[in-house]
């Protein structure tokens, strides 16, 4: 019973929030969207999200990188915005760091960071995250020098108010992620030169809430704070739908 209230109460946070998106104009100067995941996951988190801008009339193109090196990743993105055309680029989480140094691609008019480390140049994860540590220490090796969040952590540290069944599948379906990737460094940061729009999450246990907002500040990110996890691609998929729909709505 429990778990059936929970998945109605999502559904119905999703049509609000896609009801929220809807406000938002269409008729935006760029008409596609590439998304990149964070670590531990896949692109397929993106659906919610994807499914709102797609019926908006925009273009989405989902990014699914390796996980095996930070260079490895950003060349994955790489090869997507080179088909992609004039876009928003978002990353989620690690998809930050992506982000920040494919973002340099000339098609590339504005950045969106959702619950995303932020870096400057030099900064690697590891870096940004001594500032300010995260409530989580669930992160572990699983041979391979990868490492993943413990099963039995994930659904409250990484997904907390996602539906327990979908909690749980992402727990077991989770990327692990080489420490290689988490190590690398920014060489560039495209937030210096084009716009950038920032999701905090309120209650991330992933990445300290007060990182994100310091890093948002940092970069003159254009910021909204949304109360949930680091899951907050999905817990509110409409408004963070909306805010990519601010930025293609404005970029030039």
């Amino acid at each position: 019973m429990f778990e059936t209230c929970s998945i109605k109460h999502w559904i119905l946070a999703l049509i609000a929030g896609a009801a929220l998106a809807a406000s938002v104009p269409a008729h935006a100067a760029v008409k596609t969207i590439v998304l990149v995941h964070g670590a531990f996951a896949d692109g397929s988190g993106w659906k919610p999200v994807a499914d709102i801008l797609q019926g908006h009339g925009y273009s989405v193109r989902v990014v699914q990188q390796p996980e095996t090196s930070f260079e490895a990743d950003v060349s994955a993105t790489r090869r997507v915005l080179d088909k992609a055309g004039p876009c928003v680029l978002v990353g989620h989480s690690y998809g930050g760091m992506i982000i920040t140094e494919a973002g340099m691609h000339s098609d590339v008019k504005a950045l969106v960071y959702v619950a995303a480390f932020q870096p400057d140049v030099g900064d690697s994860i590891g870096t940004l995250a001594e500032k300010m540590p995260a409530a989580s220490q669930s992160i572990g090796p699983v041979g391979d020098d990868f490492l993943a969040i413990n099963t039995d952590a994930f659904p409250s540290d990484f997904a907390a108010g996602v539906p327990e069944s979908a909690a749980r599948f992402m727990a077991i379906s989770q990327v692990p992620i080489s420490a290689e990737a988490l190590g690398g460094k920014a060489t560039v940061a495209a937030w210096k030169e084009k716009p950038s729009y920032a999701v905090i999450a309120t209650q991330d246990r992933m990445i300290n809430p007060d990182l994100e907002r310091f890093m948002a500040k940092r970069a003159q990110s254009q910021t909204i704070e949304l109360v949930g996890s680091h899951a907050i691609f999905l817990l509110h998929a409409g408004e963070v739908a909306a805010l990519i729909e601010k930025a293609a709505a404005t970029a030039k």
